[in-house]
């Protein structure tokens, strides 16, 4: 589903009135129709997808301007309802709530019995020397 999520979402973004250039990829691939499509046959289809577009997202990220976080952005929902929301809270959106995502992932993970190591952000802080 995230994959999903994250291609709409992209797809949204390349209507911005900056354009985007590195979003034309996903601008020409088609929408899914359901949160529940099977987008890939294999599990391998689906990570070099996701390799392709986590460089995508990056490369889209680099070329966002200060600018351009001012902008309204108008779009539809999943379901076609149309809104209009100030793009810099849905690019703040885009990156957080993969954030839920992940914890989904964890959780499922501790309950199959598999140790996913620390996952408080304090302890990937490095302590600083006292000055």
């Amino acid at each position: 589903m995230l994959a999903h999520n994250l291609q709409q979402a992209l797809q949204r973004f390349a209507r911005h009135p900056a354009q985007y250039p590195s979003l034309e990829p996903i601008r020409q691939r088609p929408s899914p129709s359901r949160l529940d499509q099977l987008l890939f046959p294999s599990f391998g289809e689906l990570i070099g997808y996701r390799t392709w577009l986590d460089q995508l997202i990056i490369d889209w990220a680099h070329s966002v301007s200060e600018a351009d976080l001012d902008h309204s952005l108008h779009y539809a929902n999943s379901k076609g309802i149309p809104g209009v929301r100030d793009f810099h809270g849905l690019v703040v959106h885009l990156f957080n709530h993969q954030t839920h995502h992940r914890g989904q992932v964890t959780t499922l993970l501790s309950q199959a019995g598999v140790d996913v190591g620390s996952t408080d952000l304090l302890a990937l802080i490095p302590n600083e020397p006292h000055n």
